[in-house]
């Protein structure tokens, strides 16, 4: 049960920084410094346990890409909340208290023991997908429970059909990969050989995943101990009113924040391109936000059934999207808890894409329907957003698994770190977009090229802007990425680009969309991999040759075209490639903000002699007439004023 702050006083809510001290004290058992510096400790005590996983993981895509989280929840007679969590991946943000609790229900609450570790990766009970393996510390003090110190983390493999897992063409929960129901990996701080055993007779790299669970073992021992420190310290009154301090906070922040959006009804849709089946289902999803006071209700009603393979998202995954979205578009400013949500209520019919159900409705690219979430809610909200409105980005991640076996035997595998994971943002009030970064909802870090090229049998080998794919505006839109991959062995792939079929980098307030982008591979039989390796586009011919995995292109020269044919990516569930094959990610590109007839003709000009735009792109999209060489004299580069004072003109006459 949740402290609220008291009725209100002349029909308006008292804000927390009007109690008085008695009023302080009586709802959270501690003065406001105290639970000021508790609330903050707290935070301190997760980034703390997940800093430690990040120096000492095995696994590449925790220890290279920060695919984990951590927080802390309060005990049971709180609701397990969330009131303190790291800046990992936000969209863990929404699963978290859900998932404990569920976990800890389900295992009883009374069976648990000092140095007890909880395990669960089911995503029906949990959210997210099976290789995001939570574990749950719980903390005691006096023989009761205090809280949990809950560590989520990707682990490398979790079994299944695929090494890895990233696969969009997986059909059922049987071919998804092992699904741990609650139960302990550690039970009085010994391991449990039953689960250990169960796991790692089901997984690949099991020599990888054991020094993981021992690293986050100590982790969360790390955090259990933090927490007792501060109880020790501060007293388990003041520590337990930190809690509901830290989630009443942050409601009251996002209470004010939806209350600063006119009522009114507002809605949006976007799609995924196809399942893993066929190219003929386009899958939808429908957002009606109603909005009344502080309150805002989001309804998915109407989005498609779930998909045929597991391009799906579970119904605590769409929670995530919608508290994630909100908070960044609404109220930035403050922590994100289980508070966040208070004010929002969610309207998610069973058996849609967005809360697909076993056995059938297979979950895996949960981050891929969260992103279209959140182009959603950008179209949705930009009449009301109006100024403050931000282009869309590039939408999907473009993920990419690959695997095989070296000259020694040895298998390998990449999973998510060398496709088209980052890309460009959209456009805001505030600037141009940045060009290169995870999607929106991800807060995923980049892996170096150096890390991936001495952990795996690939050289990265081009990774470049890619002129006039940004969205035009007063602010551009970022510029699209294209990533060259060369495998140095042969290898069997796994492609997930679900976002070609339509711009995700939508133009708001005026702006344009974005370019969309593409996935080819170069030399799948086998090319030289001494010299250079290097695809030279020195025209669009050099598509001819390739094979087209994924785009919306012209079928002859298989270059982006909106108006081309798409192409599907499921068309070769295993796309397989001999030594000095390169594939090529081109992501889409983000959107524009504001009337690109109103930039600034010298940011174009700059804009030309960095790259982003060409000449023509220019005079074409911006009505900016420029002279010059950018590639031999790219200071010489002059704008015809006269020039772009006509064009522009003509440009905004009527028809």
């Amino acid at each position: 049960m949740t402290t609220t702050i008291p009725a209100p006083v002349a029909g308006a809510d008292i804000l927390l920084r009007d109690l008085t001290d008695a009023q302080f004290r009586e709802l959270y058992d501690c003065d406001r410094f105290t639970a000021t510096v508790l609330s903050n400790r707290l935070s301190y005590s997760v980034q703390h346990v997940v800093t430690g996983l990040l120096h000492r993981a095995f696994s590449p895509i925790i220890a290279l890409s920060y695919d984990f989280a951590a927080c802390i929840c309060a005990p049971p007679e709180q609701d397990y909340t969330m009131s303190a969590v790291t800046s990992g991946l936000s969209v863990f943000l929404g699963t978290m208290s859900d998932g404990v609790r569920v976990a800890v229900e389900e295992y009883g609450p009374e069976r648990l023991v000092p140095g007890d570790l909880l395990i669960c990766n089911d995503v029906y009970r949990m959210g997210n997908h099976p290789n995001d393996v939570c574990f749950i510390r719980p903390v005691f003090h006096d023989e009761k429970i205090a809280g949990f110190m809950v560590l989520r983390a990707h682990q490398l493999d979790i079994g299944g059909d695929v090494p890895g897992g990233f696969s969009g063409t997986k059909r059922n929960v049987y071919e998804n990969g092992l699904v741990i129901s609650p139960r302990l990996l550690y039970h009085a701080g010994e391991p449990v050989r039953e689960t250990f055993s169960m796991i790692f007779d089901n997984v690949r790299m099991s020599e990888l995943l054991l020094p993981d669970f021992k690293t986050i073992q100590g982790c969360c021992t790390l955090g259990e101990q933090l927490i007792h420190e501060t109880i020790e310290r501060y007293g388990i009154e003041a520590y337990l009113g930190s809690l509901r301090y830290a989630c009443d906070a942050s409601a009251e922040s996002m209470r004010h924040a939806i209350a600063s959006i006119p009522d009114g009804d507002y809605e949006g849709a976007g799609s995924v391109d196809a399942d893993g089946v066929d190219a003929d289902e386009e899958y939808v999803i429908k957002v009606a936000l109603r909005k009344r006071g502080t309150k805002v209700e989001v309804d998915f009603s109407g989005s498609s059934r779930q998909a045929r393979t597991s391009i799906n998202a579970g119904a605590l995954d769409a929670k995530s999207a919608i508290g994630v979205g909100l908070k960044m578009l609404l109220a930035p400013g403050s922590d994100f808890t289980s508070g966040t949500f208070r004010d929002i209520d969610l309207v998610i019919p069973p058996g849609t894409i967005t809360s697909a159900l076993p056995p059938d409705g297979a979950i895996f690219c949960y981050w891929e329907i969260e992103a279209v979430i959140f182009t959603v809610l950008l179209r949705a909200l930009e009449p009301v957003l109006g100024a403050n409105a931000i282009g869309g980005d590039f939408g999907s991640t473009n993920v990419h698994n690959a695997n095989g076996v070296g000259p020694d035997g040895t298998p390998w595998f990449c999973s998510a770190m060398a496709g088209g994971e980052n890309g460009p943002w959209g456009a805001s009030q505030v600037g141009d977009g940045d060009s290169c970064s995870c999607n929106y909802l991800l807060n995923i870090m980049s892996p170096s090229t150096e890390s991936l090229e001495v952990d795996f049998p690939l050289r990265i080998m081009r990774r470049e802007y890619i002129p006039d794919t940004a969205g035009a505006g007063l602010n551009r839109g970022g510029a699209a990425i294209a990533r060259d991959i060369q495998y140095t062995q042969a290898a069997q792939h796994q492609t997930m680009p679900l976002r070609f079929r339509r711009p995700s980098g939508i133009g708001v307030h005026g702006g344009h969309d974005g370019a969309l982008g593409g996935v080819w591979i170069f030399g799948q039989d086998g090319a030289p991999t001494s010299g250079t390796g290097i695809l030279v586009d020195s025209d669009d011919s050099v598509y001819t040759d390739s094979v087209a995995v994924a785009g919306t292109l012209n079928p002859q020269t298989q270059v982006p075209d909106v108006d081309g044919s798409y192409f599907y990516f499921g068309q070769t569930p295993i796309w397989t490639t001999k030594p000095g094959a390169t594939w090529r990610y081109l992501t889409n590109g983000g959107g524009g903000w504001g009337d690109p007839l109103e930039r600034d003709p010298e940011r174009v000009k700059l804009d030309v002699r960095d790259g982003y735009v060409t000449i023509a792109g220019a005079e074409r999209d911006f009505g900016v007439v420029i002279t010059g060489d950018p590639h031999f004299d790219p200071e010489g580069l002059h704008v015809d004023v006269e020039a772009t004072r006509q064009r522009r003109t003509t440009a905004k006459k009527p028809g």
